[in-house]
Formats: structure tokens, C-alpha cells, sequence
């Protein structure tokens, strides 16, 4: 049993992590504001940053660790002269709430639906997925293929890996009984790290200059973001297992782009298959990570 002493000190300590948590998060948040549009999807908001003026829609969806400010300054700028460019934060993620159920890519693809449905007038539009996002992509076109006139998939996670892969952060942080405690930790040690091993994910490709600051990655360390993504993460495979299988269904045109030395969502594991499913054009890019 815990001795009084021992209660207090407890006590001490995660009174002091939440207090240096709640002054990173408003730090961080005054740095990277919540500047876009708040959709409204199924009584929960959807944070939409929109570029150009376009006549066509096209909506964004980033990956794991990070947020819709990361197509802010890279991909919507060169489309912005053409299309009506929308960049969401995923369902806990930069500045939107998070439903019930959003740790499967049902819940996350809805609440992207309603940002079609809202804000381009549920009229068919392309649709880029990153990463994770080009799972949840797929799972859009799966469950509203009236939605997606074409897709186009960046470094996309498509299936079930089989196993590992899982970071022992996320799996704490996932937690429902240490999570909470261990998000508030977090901030304290999770941005120099991350900030450091960057390099490590574009290689060999160089990182873009800036990016840790210009896509906001710092509001990862949030403890509900934190613990949003790790749930996310956690999940993905048991989700992608299933939704698979599906695949065969997409008829609308999709088009992948692939690093041939991407080490964090290896090619042959994810793309290479999805192309043995149905027929898209691949592009792949040489001496490129992810």
C-alpha cells in the first residue's frame, strides 16, 4: 500500500505535468493558431484550412503525427491557381473534434464526408490521402464512392503489415489506464525528439526546410492530440485488415505516389498489393522516403 508520503509526492508530480502540459499547449497554440473554417459534421466541427477559388474541390487528408497545416505551405500552394483546395485535420487531430469511434477509419471517412457534403456541396471531388490519410481516403471512396471523382495517394498505408511496427509510446499513451497520466508527460520530452528524428523519415531524401514549425507538428504534443493519434495508430491494422478486402469495389480512377526507398510504409507491403486489387497509375519516385 502507498504511504501518505508517497500519495503526496504522486500527487506533486502529476499536478506539476498537467500544469507544464497546459502551458505547452497554449504556447503552442498561440505559435499555431486555429485559422481555418469549423465545419460542422454529425454535431461534431471539422477544421478546414481552404486555399484558391477555383470551380473544383479538392480535399486533403494528412497521416499520423501531424495536421492539415503540413499541405498548407507545400502541396495546396501549386493548386491553388486551379482547384478550390480544402485541407482537414483528422477527428482529434489539429483543431477538430473528436467523435465516438473515431480510432476506425469508418468514423474518421464520415467526418470527411462532411466536409464534401459541407463545404463543396456534396459535389464529386479529388481526394488526396497521405499516409494514414490515404487510408482513410480509401475508406471515403469505399463509403461514399458519389463523392470521389478520383484519388490520389501519397506514401499510402492500404493493409494489414503483420505486426510490430508499433512504437511502446503509442502503446502507452493508448492506454486507458496509463494514458491520461502519460500524455501530460509528453510535452516535455515528445517535440525534441521528434523534432530530431524528422531527417530520419524523408531520408534519403533531405527534409523540407522548416517543416517540424510550418506544419504546426508541435500540436501533436498536446495530450488529447497525443493520445488521439496513438489510438489511431494502435488500431490501423486490425481496421485496414478488414477494409481490404473491399477494395475491389473502387472503380473511380486512382493514382499512387510511391518513395522507392520509403522505410516507413514500406512499398511492397502496402502499395504493391493494392495494385494487384485495382488498376491504378503508379508513380514511383526515385531516392525518395516518405
Amino acid at each position: 500500500m502507498l504511504t501518505a508520503a508517497a500519495l503526496t509526492t504522486l500527487s506533486a508530480t502529476g499536478l506539476g505535468a498537467v500544469a507544464s502540459s497546459n502551458a505547452y499547449t497554449a504556447r503552442v497554440e498561440k505559435a499555431h493558431p486555429a485559422t481555418g473554417r469549423r465545419v460542422p459534421v454529425r454535431g461534431y466541427d471539422v477544421h478546414v484550412l481552404e486555399a484558391g477559388t477555383g470551380p473544383e474541390a479538392v480535399l486533403m487528408i494528412h497521416g499520423a503525427s501531424a495536421n492539415a497545416r503540413e499541405f498548407s505551405w507545400t502541396l495546396a500552394p501549386r493548386l491553388a491557381d486551379q482547384f478550390r483546395v480544402l485541407m482537414a485535420d483528422r477527428p482529434g487531430h489539429g483543431y477538430s473534434a473528436r467523435p465516438p469511434g473515431s480510432d476506425t477509419l469508418a468514423v474518421q471517412a464520415a467526418q470527411m464526408a462532411g466536409v464534401l457534403d459541407e463545404a463543396a456541396g456534396g459535389e464529386p471531388s479529388v481526394v488526396v490521402g497521405h499516409s494514414f490519410g490515404g487510408a482513410v481516403a480509401l475508406r471515403l471512396a469505399l463509403d461514399r464512392p458519389d463523392l470521389v471523382k478520383a484519388l490520389v495517394l501519397l506514401a499510402p498505408v492500404t493493409h494489414d503489415w503483420g505486426g510490430g511496427g508499433h512504437a511502446w509510446y503509442n502503446r502507452f499513451a493508448a492506454s486507458g489506464l496509463f494514458g491520461p497520466l502519460f500524455s501530460q508527460v509528453v510535452p516535455l520530452v515528445g517535440p525534441a525528439q521528434v523534432a530530431a528524428g524528422i531527417d530520419n523519415v524523408f531520408d534519403p531524401a533531405p527534409a523540407p526546410e522548416g517543416y517540424y514549425d510550418k506544419s504546426g507538428i508541435g500540436l501533436l504534443f498536446r495530450p488529447p492530440a497525443f493520445r488521439a493519434n496513438a489510438r489511431d495508430v494502435r488500431r490501423l491494422e486490425l481496421e485496414l485488415a478488414a477494409q481490404s478486402e473491399r477494395y475491389g469495389e473502387l472503380a473511380m480512377p486512382i493514382t499512387v505516389f510511391s518513395g522507392s526507398k520509403d522505410t516507413v510504409i514500406t512499398p511492397k507491403k502496402h502499395t504493391a498489393r493494392l495494385k494487384k486489387q485495382v488498376a491504378l497509375d503508379l508513380v514511383i519516385l526515385p531516392d525518395e522516403g516518405h
